[in-house]
C-alpha cells in the first residue's frame, strides 16, 4: 500500500466529477484521459480511473484496466514511457491511481527520476 496520507479533497476525482477543469483528451468508459498541468513533454497524458483509488496496488484490477486504457493512447506514439508510482519515495504526489503516457523522441533531454544522468 502507498504511504501517503488521506488527501480529503483530490484534485483527480474532482476533475471526474467535473468541479475542476481539465483539458480532456479522450474519456473511457471508467477512465479518463487529459493533459497534466505542466507536462513534462508535448503529448504528455495522464491517465486515471472515474473511481478513487490511492495507487496501483490498492486494486490491481483497476490499475490494469487503465494501463490498457493508456497503452491504447500510447499506440499513437513510436516511443513512450507509461509510468505510475506507488508512495512517495517513487514520487507519487497525487494519493489517486493514475499513469503518465510521455512520449519520447532521441535527444529530447527528459531524464526519468531514476536515470543517474
Amino acid at each position: 500500500m502507498s504511504n501517503l496520507p488521506e488527501i480529503p479533497n483530490c484534485p483527480f476525482c474532482a476533475i471526474v466529477d467535473g468541479t475542476a477543469p481539465a483539458q480532456i483528451v479522450r474519456k473511457f468508459a471508467y477512465d479518463l484521459a487529459i493533459i497534466p498541468l505542466a507536462p513534462v513533454v508535448p503529448g504528455h497524458i495522464i491517465v486515471m480511473p472515474h473511481q478513487h483509488i490511492p495507487d496501483a496496488a490498492a486494486d490491481p484490477a483497476i490499475a490494469g484496466r487503465t494501463a490498457a486504457c493508456a497503452a491504447q493512447l500510447a499506440a499513437a506514439h513510436p516511443s513512450a514511457n507509461l509510468v505510475t508510482s506507488i508512495g512517495t519515495a517513487a514520487t507519487q504526489t497525487i494519493r489517486h491511481l493514475h499513469w503518465h503516457l510521455v512520449p519520447r523522441e532521441h535527444g529530447d533531454g527528459l531524464k526519468l527520476p531514476w536515470s543517474p544522468t
